[in-house]
This record gives C-alpha cells, structure tokens and sequence, in this order.
C-alpha cells in the first residue's frame, strides 16, 4: 500500500513543516521507496535466526595489562620548556580571584 500525499502532508503538519505541492509529491515517492525497503528487510528476518550486534564474534585486540616501570620526575621533565619544583611549568590561563 503506497503511502499516500495527503499522509505526507499530515506528516508536515505533525513536524510543522511547510511543503509545496511539488514537494509532496516528491516525498510521497520517497517514503514509499523507502517503506518498501524496511517491508523486504523484515520479510527476511527469520526466527531461528539469533540476533547479533555484529556479523563476525568480536575477540580482544588489547595486550594483557602489565605492570612496567615509569618515568621518574626528572626524566618526565626532562623536555618540558619550563618545570617548577616536580611539576610542569605552565601560563596561567585564568585570573585570581580575590
């Protein structure tokens, strides 16, 4: 059953929408191309068929976490332009307040 230009228009008035004449016509063609469509999808969808999120299974790509040593304060700081105490240097972005 195609869908109908007067169901298109009710459909602009539900998203307050202005079309013109030409425009519903176009749309009506449209929505019903596009109707036809998800109709053959779900005549395909079987029931035996369980449902995926995905068409392959889905493995961990990831490395194993481990436990490794980190940079020391020096050797983080070590190419920063400007360093304070064990900290990095940076210009101040915001005013205080008082």
């Amino acid at each position: 059953m195609p869908i109908t230009r007067d169901e298109v228009a009710h459909l602009a008035r539900l998203s307050r929408l202005a079309l013109g004449d030409d425009e519903l016509d176009h749309f009506a063609a449209q929505l019903d191309v596009i109707i036809s469509a998800v109709a053959r999808v779900q005549e395909v969808a079987a029931e035996d068929i369980p449902a995926t999120s995905h068409a392959l299974p889905l493995t961990n790509v990831f490395r194993p976490d481990e436990v490794r040593p980190c940079l020391t304060a020096d050797q983080a700081l070590a190419g920063a332009p400007a360093a304070e105490g064990d900290r990095f240097r940076v210009p101040r972005i915001l005013e205080e307040e008082s």
